[in-house]
């Protein structure tokens, strides 16, 4: 018996501007009309809006219509969708994306621009990655959570079978724009949350970072736009670090340093129904994993105390009731977030922990009681904080 091979081998490398401007639909502002131009005359565009930015922003339709007539690109469909997990728990989003792409015949020297929340662009993004094998998308995430972490990398996704990014791909896009001026309309709620990406990535890779934050807690929760603009760069920034230079930008392996506390993180939006938000659910699991790590004498008291103090600065709120939710068997729901999170990166559990601040090693097994020991220590800890 004889085997003939041929080994395939050749490298595609992926390059991507992540830009930080203020006025994006400024026509002074030529930034995303040379995105979409590039060396080649405009195609079409298909432009995806959160109609969250549109309630907070009222004239943003008009604002996009004349900028995008004012620099000759022609808009065939100007779509209006959700935002928040809604839009991609229910697959009817999907299609609708979908249809609208067929109908209008983008392709792939077209673009798909879209303007949302980080749940919107990885809905856009799923839907232009797997239409024609890949269309230009351009983002311009308007949270704090899009323009510091979900919309600046390399994934997109949605969810299925109750699980969160069950679907998805590994597909940079061709662009991001972070428009400063568009976090001036959220809420003090989504304004906060989008820190604890901050706080995590701080955590694990840059201790004058969480310093900083330290420092400036107090103008970041009184809403003052410069500090948040430092925010959203660094912590972008140390995110797009990780993703260019860690040698694993499409996670093959099964570290992910970047997804420190989201094992936890992401079933407690699951058990909530998603009525807690992402970034609330990552405070969470950060200072889950804390505390367990300090249970396990990996993390000082100290250092432990610091990071439950940021959180209380920011008043970014890190224990919900659902915290405490048990499975049909008795047992602790959340739990079952470790086998789901090895399921999604794939090999064994690898799970990040903190041995002080700014730095980060890999486990590769949880001790179940030391666990709810640590969220029984949490509860305690902030029933103290909350009536010194």
């Amino acid at each position: 018996m004889s085997t003939r091979s041929i080994q395939q081998d050749f490298t595609v490398r992926h390059q991507y501007p992540v830009h930080f401007t203020r006025g994006v639909f400024d026509l002074e502002n030529p930034l995303l009309s040379l995105e979409l131009r590039g060396p080649e005359q405009p195609g079409k565009v298909l432009f995806v809006l959160d109609e969250g930015v549109e309630r907070a922003f009222p004239s943003v339709v008009q604002d996009i219509e004349r900028y995008f007539g004012a620099h000759g690109i022609p808009v065939v469909q100007l779509l209006i969708l959700p935002g928040g997990e809604q839009v991609k728990n229910d697959p009817s989003f999907l299609v609708n994306l979908y249809e609208a792409l067929d109908v209008h015949h983008i392709d792939r020297h077209d673009h798909v621009v879209v303007l949302g929340g980080g749940a919107l662009t990885d809905l856009v993004g799923f839907a232009a990655s797997t239409s024609h094998r890949g269309i230009r998308l351009i983002r311009l995430p308007s949270t704090v959570l899009g323009q510091n972490d979900a919309a600046v990398g390399v994934k997109t996704s949605v969810n299925l079978f109750g699980k969160k990014n069950w679907l998805g791909t590994f597909t940079p896009p061709k662009a991001v724009i972070n428009d400063l001026l568009f976090l001036e309309g959220l809420s003090q709620r989504d304004w906060l949350c989008g820190l604890a990406e901050a706080v995590k990535v701080a955590l694990i890779k840059d201790r004058a970072f969480f310093e900083w934050l330290e420092r400036h807690a107090a103008q970041l929760n009184q809403r003052d736009l410069d500090a948040m603009e430092y925010a959203v760069f660094r912590c972008a920034e140390l995110h797009l670090e990780h993703i260019g230079r860690s040698g694993d930008p499409f996670e093959r392996g099964s570290s992910r340093p970047l997804d420190y506390g989201h094992w936890a993180a992401h079933k407690l939006e699951s058990i909530s129904a998603h009525r807690i938000r992402h970034g609330e659910a990552v405070a969470f699991g950060v200072a889950l994993d804390a505390m367990y790590a300090h249970l396990t004498g990996m993390l000082s008291a100290r250092q432990l105390e610091r990071i439950l103090h940021l959180f209380r600065a920011l008043r970014l709120p890190y224990l919900y009731r659902e915290c405490a939710a048990r499975d049909a068997q008795g047992g602790w729901a959340l739990l079952e977030g470790l086998q789901e999170f090895r399921e999604h990166l794939g090999g064994r559990l690898t799970i990040s922990l903190i041995p002080t601040i700014g730095e980060q090693v890999d486990v590769h097994h949880v001790d179940a009681a030391i666990l709810e020991q640590a969220y029984t220590n949490l509860v305690e800890t902030e029933v103290l904080y909350a009536h010194p």
